[in-house]
């Protein structure tokens, strides 16, 4: 018998928990936006974005590099425009994130290594060949989101930009995710028979 308690294990959440997580902050920021503003809407996505990682962590015990990536990012930058009073900075928030993927992903295949295998290789067992492409598509979309992003937040209305961030990002990422099921099967690692 030991004197401590064993942490508990990591477990998955379901998927309708999992998507309410991490796309309800993104929702109520762009309700809020729309009723109160961009300040307001700003101070409670950042609220809501730390109640949703300490809530993933509680559940799994442990944060996707991803998420929490994201969510450090969107609290360095949310906690800039509320404090200067200043859009910009979370209106660049989407930039830096995907930026910062897409060349993280492109760094490591100039280093030889396909990173993303090591977030998504539990769920989708690869050819090393397989990884490299997908990691490369992954990093160019990511660069792409950000040049997107840049765009939008440049040329159009805040109101604008909030929509797109909410009803386009998520869409256009989705049907990309969907648009790789081709690569992934035509480079699906077959287990060795024993």
């Amino acid at each position: 018998m030991t004197g401590g308690t064993d942490p508990a294990p990591a477990r998955e959440l379901p998927p309708f928990l999992k998507l309410a997580l991490e796309m309800g902050p993104l929702v109520l920021f762009f309700i809020l936006n729309k009723q109160a503003g961009i300040f307001t809407a700003t101070a409670a996505f950042t609220a809501t974005t730390l109640v949703s990682l300490a809530v993933y962590y509680m559940l799994t015990r442990k944060l996707p590099v991803m998420l929490m990536v994201s969510g450090v990012v969107v609290t360095v930058f949310g906690g800039l425009t509320l404090y200067l009073q200043d859009e910009t900075f979370i209106k660049i928030k989407p930039t830096i994130v995907n930026t910062l993927f897409g060349l993280v992903l492109l760094g490591g295949l100039l280093r030889g290594k396909a990173l993303l295998s090591y977030v998504l290789g539990p769920v989708f067992p690869l050819t090393p060949e397989g990884w490299r492409k997908l990691t490369l598509r992954w990093g160019v979309f990511f660069l792409c989101l950000a040049l997107t992003n840049e765009l939008i937040w440049r040329t159009q209305s805040t109101d604008f930009w909030v929509g797109f961030k909410v009803w386009g990002i998520m869409p256009v990422t989705m049907v990309f995710a969907l648009a790789q099921t081709p690569l992934i099967q035509r480079y699906a690692a077959i287990p060795e028979k024993e």
